[in-house]
């Protein structure tokens, strides 16, 4: 099998779904130059969020991780659809995690490594990106996290 982005995904046992359609007024990505942006992801499998609740309250570090993968698996989800092929990306330019945690939870970071990491693991040198993680007092729906990425396509 090719080194592709696509294969390095099924190798980690992921099967990218369809992207999320916007639930009110706005677009799920906006290109600009050669520059997509993708609107706030949110940690949903299967239609539904692999996870509720505020870090440091509901859910531990590592469940937080987790719902930050379910992110980044669909922020690209996103670019596929805007794209059509995910080797068009040239990079990961920046991500933005949003963490809805508790005022004392500092690990915001660490929640954050899930994405980061995943993206880098399937994406390789392209994967690697500039990064915010943010606490939040909430999220929609009562996720635990949400996620925005800035796009370069070549």
């Amino acid at each position: 099998m090719a080194d592709t982005i696509e294969a390095r995904l099924a190798a980690e046992g992921v099967t990218l779904p369809a992207a999320a359609a916007p639930a009110a007024n706005y677009v799920p990505f906006m290109q600009s130059g050669n520059l997509l942006f993708t609107a706030g992801q949110l940690p949903l499998a299967d239609g539904k969020l692999v996870a509720t609740g505020l870090l440091g309250r509901d859910l531990d570090t590592a469940t937080g991780r987790e719902a930050a993968r379910a992110c980044a698996i669909n922020i690209l989800a996103q670019v596929k659809a805007a794209a059509g092929d995910l080797e068009k990306i040239a990079r990961i330019v920046k991500i933005t995690v949003f963490v809805a945690s508790t005022a004392d939870f500092t690990e915001q970071h660490l929640v954050a490594n899930g994405a980061s990491d995943f993206l880098a693991k399937v994406l390789g040198e392209r994967g690697k990106h500039a990064r915010s993680a943010v606490g939040t007092a909430s999220l929609p729906l009562n996720a635990p996290v949400e996620i925005e990425a800035i796009v370069e396509l070549a």
